[in-house]
């Protein structure tokens, strides 16, 4: 019974290591194509709910959102790192030996004071950031606003924690701290990490906003590369888009069930059971079509391609 018990925790915990990622994965990737995907379609007039998008197809978005900034964020973590290497080398002691640093004691107090000096400009550039956070309802009007803040909080709070660690190394090395501020001095560090992840985070959420919103303009500079739809529908849309063709089918007869068709319209993104549509010339004072799927309406999808 006690190996049975030890066999179930051990796929237990292998289980939770597996899937406890994937579901954060699978939500960060959600989260971040959801909101490209609401900027996008906000642009033509649409709720993103109402498109019926699926959980897939708001990750698969996800991909153009996140490859810059995530390839940008791994490029400056290895520069960091290896600049982390660099300076631990020479200031942190050797394995195996007495506990002196490499560097002689002119050198160390110069790294000493920089280490200060930078851990100065960083609670400056946090404060600032922090100073932001309020100055929401004054600001939320400048563009900048919600890359700029946490911007100014992760560099901050990065260069703080940092700085307070080559801190703590040099006294670690003269023995002058106590265990208690060790600690201390950890649980500050932990917090900082944590306000440099939900900073990124934040970042790349305004990132992922402005992505979805230049794809929505550049699709509305190439209306025309969009597939072009004929509709006919039973009874007369009162259409004001500026380009929207509509043409009474005639002569009615007895079978006919679509009277009305409307041409130069263009689909923007098709949903579960409806289709989204858009005249194929960009106005500011156009709408988006909502067309449901239902047999309502009779849609051909128009196309001119070169002969095989």
């Amino acid at each position: 019974m006690a190996d049975s018990e030890t066999q179930l925790e051990k796929w237990t915990r292998i289980l939770g290591s597996i899937i406890a990622p994937t579901t954060v994965l699978t939500a960060v990737l959600f989260y971040f194509g959801y909101v490209s995907a609401r900027a996008e379609y906000e642009y033509f007039g649409l709720d993103v709910d109402t498109t019926g998008l699926s959980t897939q197809e708001y990750i698969m978005r996800s991909g153009q959102t996140l490859f810059v900034p995530l390839l940008g964020l791994i490029l400056l973590t290895v520069a960091l790192l290896m600049l982390h290497a660099w300076i631990t080398k020479r200031i942190a002691p050797t394995p195996g030996t007495e506990p002196t640093p490499r560097l002689p004691a002119v050198n160390l107090q110069r790294v000493r004071l920089l280490a200060r000096a930078a851990r100065a400009v960083g609670a400056l550039v946090l404060a600032a950031g922090i100073v932001l956070l309020p100055a929401y309802a004054w600001l939320r009007d400048w563009a900048p606003y919600s890359l700029v803040t946490p911007l100014l909080l992760a560099s901050g709070a990065a260069l703080f924690a940092y700085a307070t660690y080559i801190v703590n190394v040099l006294q670690r090395n003269k023995s002058d701290v106590s265990a208690q501020g060790a600690a201390i001095s950890r649980l500050v560090q932990v917090l900082l990490i944590g306000c440099v992840i939900a900073s990124i985070f934040w970042a790349t959420a305004t990132v992922a906003e402005g992505v979805g919103r230049a794809q929505a303009m550049d699709i509305a500079k190439r209306l025309d590369t969009l597939p072009s739809v004929i509709l006919d529908t039973k009874e007369q849309l009162f259409l004001r888009d500026p380009g929207v063709a509509e043409t009474e089918l005639a002569p009615p007869s007895a079978g006919q069930t679509f009277h009305y068709r409307y041409r130069h319209l263009r689909l923007l993104i098709e949903g579960k059971d409806r289709m989204f549509l858009v005249p194929d010339k960009w106005c500011a004072s156009d709408s988006t079509l909502i067309v449901p799927l239902d047999g309502s309406v009779r849609v051909q999808f128009q196309f001119q391609n070169h002969p095989p």
